[in-house]
């Protein structure tokens, strides 16, 4: 067990303030392998918390948390922010039913300024804080820390536009750090750009600066000065398209070297108005296995880091992501309209295949779903079929453009949706719980509901060869292990299939909950439906089942309010049929991370939940409702 003396002294970052800067190495590297060795027990994100550890430290230790606001951009970046804010002993449950959160939670500590777990949103939500400290006469500082992935969003680039505009008079004290962990926008580091950080961040410079703007204003030199400056800087660092914001840029720096991270920190938090610090980390850093391969270590499962990541013996059973992606490259080989679009996750998506086979019809259009979804529309007015792979929680994000781009004017556009449902230890920002319901309510849109493996390829098919938008909903990780026909087999449209036939109650299965709700039909002798549609709705399957039974009961994956079971009870209600009703499905409320199948569980949509919600509404009843087994 690695030495860990002084990271126990640490409980708040009042502790850490208290060291002396010569501490702060050792500190640094005893975090780490604390951050190492929790990750490896639970699993977690790795690569981009090792390469936080010094950054970390150097916030908390300049700025006055939780007086100043620290609000961390994605949220997955935050391990040593929670190891150094009381949260050490926590670590054990990260992730886990009952435990603490991968991600920012302000309910968890008073030093989670913000909820994040979606990406780009920490600068206006500091912004924010920034200038609510203004009207309440509040000297704080509000730091945003955002990396360079989470810069390609829009939403990042308007906040900074606004940012920078005086209001009132009055320009809000803000600091934006650019975590740069992939050297993707920077020159090399090194001595003269630390120099150079200090000297742009000093009293000095910013002093003289203002002074010589006082002498030289309302003169011809002025604009020249302005310009010799610019173009001084901009030889050394890439500083113009943020100074053009109003910000007072500082950097490249090496955001492993303390001695360069505090001194630069305490400059900018002495200063007025948005400054913006660029900072340059690795990911991975400190462990050789994740440095050298950050993506497969970026979220890993429990392993021993003395050995590193080892593939499992057994072969696992292909996810559904798996699934997509070779379907994809199928698709792509039969027709080559197909194109792919993500929004930054080809990894989490399945498209790495599919980028190698076909790269001219590959596009990652980076951390911009709601520009992915224009970008789509814009392919499909051109003839393409372009197929939008992106998680279930990240498709709310481009639902404006979903909406007026894409469903109003009726472009084939396929939207493949993973993490469908319940996502497990990400937590309620990744859940999929809305997407039946508001997909549903689109006009020209439809979704389809497989309910395995192989009805996933199928349904993906049958969506690519539809002319109009449609989505396929899929959960994380692997089904039951159905077969898959590797042909491109379509589905006759909007038609379910009748698994089970029973007596007195129809259960109206919509998705991978047709499983457990066949081993509940089973205890209760009731008929099964794959509905395999939420849109369009097979009304005569519905209709059928309504006729020849007693009661219906309807099972989702999703949210009930306007969800799948909201279609079945506003078809009957449209026929002007009256039955027994139940709708499960996903409660009122955001589902908290944990292990999947305990959470299906606890929200009934097990097959042991099923049958009991079944039994305790429908048994007591007058109704006989025979097919019911005792």
């Amino acid at each position: 067990m690695s030495d860990d003396t002084l990271l126990r002294t640490i409980a708040t970052p009042a502790d850490l303030r208290r060291l002396p800067r010569a501490e702060l190495p050792r500190l640094a590297e005893q975090l780490r392998a604390f951050v190492l060795q929790s990750v490896s027990q639970t699993g977690g994100h790795l690569s981009s918390n090792l390469g936080t550890v010094e950054l970390t430290i150097a916030l908390h230790y300049v700025f006055n948390t939780p007086w100043d606001r620290l609000v961390w951009d994605v949220g997955h970046q935050t391990y040593a922010h929670k190891i150094l804010t009381g949260r050490r002993e926590g670590m054990r449950t990260l992730r886990q039913l009952g435990g603490i959160s991968g991600f920012p939670r302000r309910e968890e500590s008073e030093y989670d300024s913000f909820g994040t777990a979606h990406s780009s949103t920490s600068i206006s939500a500091a912004l924010g804080m920034a200038r609510a400290a203004r009207l309440k006469g509040e000297e704080r500082k509000a730091v945003a820390v955002i990396g360079d992935g989470a810069m390609t969003a829009g939403m990042a680039f308007e906040a900074l536009n606004n940012a920078g505009v005086a209001h009132g008079g009055d320009n809000a004290d803000l600091l934006v750090v650019l975590n740069d962990n992939d050297m993707s926008i920077s020159p090399p580091v090194g001595a003269l750009n630390k120099y150079l950080a200090r000297l742009l961040s000093g009293r000095f410079y910013a002093a003289a600066r203002e002074g010589a703007k006082a002498v030289l204003k309302n003169t011809p030199l002025f604009e020249i000065a302005r310009r010799l400056e610019e173009h001084a800087k901009g030889m050394l660092v890439p500083s113009t398209i943020f100074e053009e914001f109003g910000f007072q840029y500082v950097g490249p720096i090496d955001g492993h070297d303390l001695d360069a991270l505090i001194p630069t920190l305490e400059n900018l938090r002495d200063r007025k108005g948005p400054q913006f610090l660029h900072v340059v980390t690795k990911k991975g850093y400190g462990y050789k296995l994740a440095e050298a391969d950050p993506v497969n270590y970026h979220g890993p499962g429990k392993f021993d880091p003395a050995i590193g990541l080892v593939k499992p013996a057994t072969p696992p059973k292909p996810s559904f992501t798996q699934v997509f992606g070779q379907w994809l490259c199928d698709m792509g080989q039969a027709d080559e309209r197909l194109v792919a679009i993500t929004p930054a996750m080809r990894e989490g998506s399945g498209l790495v295949e599919f980028e190698q086979r076909f790269p001219q019809r590959y596009f990652d259009v980076g951390i911009a779903e709601q520009h992915a979804l224009t970008f789509a529309a814009g392919m499909a007015c051109e003839g393409l079929k372009p197929v939008v792979a992106i998680y279930s929680t990240f498709l709310q994000r481009g639902y404006d453009q979903l909406v007026h781009d894409v469903a109003l004017q009726d472009l084939p556009v396929v939207f493949a949706l993973d993490r469908a449902g319940i996502v497990g230890a990400d937590g309620p920002t990744h859940a999929g719980a809305f997407d039946i319901a508001f997909v549903r309510c689109l006009p020209n849109c439809s979704m389809l509901v497989p309910s395995d493996e192989n009805e996933c390829r199928q349904a993906l098919t049958t969506a690519f060869r539809h002319d109009h938008p449609v989505a396929v909903r899929y959960p994380r990780g692997s089904g039951i292990g159905a077969a898959i026909d590797p042909g491109l087999v379509e589905w006759p449209w909007g038609k379910g299939v009748l698994r089970r036939r029973g007596k007195g109650i129809a259960i109206l299965a919509f998705g991978t909950v047709l499983n457990p709700a066949l081993a509940a039909a089973e205890k209760l002798d009731a008929s099964v439906a794959d509905m395999r549609f939420a849109k369009p709705l097979d009304e005569a399957l519905v209709l059928e089942m309504a006729g020849s039974h007693e009661a219906i009961v309807t099972v989702e994956e999703g949210c009930i309010a306007g969800g799948a079971g909201s279609a079945v009870g506003e078809c009957l209600a449209a026929a002007g049929l009256a039955r027994p009703l139940l709708h499960l499905g996903l409660p009122d409320r955001f589902i908290e991370h944990g292990d999947p199948a305990r959470l299906l569980a606890q929200c009934g949509l097990d097959a042991p939940g099923i049958e009991q919600a079944i039994r305790q509404r429908f048994v007591p009843r007058r109704t006989p409702l025979s097919a019911v087994g005792a």
